[in-house]
């Protein structure tokens, strides 16, 4: 048996919100969590993301592995 009166109190419908806007429900001991960031507004869920290459790091990357389509560049 658990002891009384030492767990937080569970909410099992916590609001998540994210730029003022309800986006999930989820079980917390929180009511409320507010988020600057969730999957619906994220790059990399959202398909957005850009890959930025500085210093050529993501060519020498791929030339390294063999990954680079160095075809194009010697027509």
């Amino acid at each position: 048996m658990p002891k009384p009166d030492i767990h937080p109190e569970w909410y099992p419908e916590a609001k998540v919100i994210c730029n003022g806007e309800v986006v999930m429900t989820v079980g917390s001991t929180q009511p409320e969590i507010h988020v600057d960031v969730w999957s619906g507004n994220h790059p990399f869920f959202t398909g957005t993301q850009k890959i930025i290459d500085t210093e050529g790091r993501v060519d020498r990357f791929l030339r390294k592995y063999g990954m680079l389509d160095t075809s194009k560049k010697e027509k």
